[in-house]
This record gives structure tokens, C-alpha cells and sequence, in this order.
């Protein structure tokens, strides 16, 4: 899951996947991420992983690594 996670990361921030190979890299203070790529990364992860993720329950802090992600996505497939 970690992979798919990193690949949607670097599509949606232009970037490579390899950029994500820190599971714990802060992605927003590091600036890996911004608002408009956030948006875009949120609709690939819902696509890809049939999730909801509620842009307005959005918290960056639970959101802000690739393992807090993988987390996240993994809470939302059980509910």
C-alpha cells in the first residue's frame, strides 16, 4: 500500500515516487505538498482505495506522512 501511496504522491506534486520513500517525512513542512496538490492526492487516494475522505474533516496533522496515510486509508476501508 505504501508504494501506491508514494506513486499517488508523485503524481499529484509532479514529483518522483522515490521523493516518498520516507515514510515519516513531514510532507507539508518538508514542502513536499501544498493546498492544490493536497486536493488532487485526496481524489486519487479515494479513487484508488474506494474511500471517503471529507475535505472539511480534513487534518493535516493526521494526514502529514506516507505512514500516517496508510493508517488513515486503512481506518477508512474497516468503517
Amino acid at each position: 500500500m505504501q508504494a501506491q501511496i508514494q506513486e499517488l504522491l508523485a503524481q499529484a506534486t509532479g514529483r518522483d515516487a522515490a521523493d516518498f520513500a520516507d515514510v515519516t517525512m513531514d510532507l507539508y513542512a518538508d514542502g513536499m505538498l501544498d493546498s492544490m496538490a493536497t486536493v488532487q492526492f485526496l481524489l486519487s487516494l479515494q479513487d484508488e482505495f474506494d474511500i471517503q475522505v471529507p475535505v472539511s474533516e480534513f487534518d493535516r496533522d493526521a494526514w502529514n506522512t506516507v505512514e500516517k496515510i496508510e493508517a488513515r486509508v486503512k481506518e477508512l476501508q474497516n468503517d
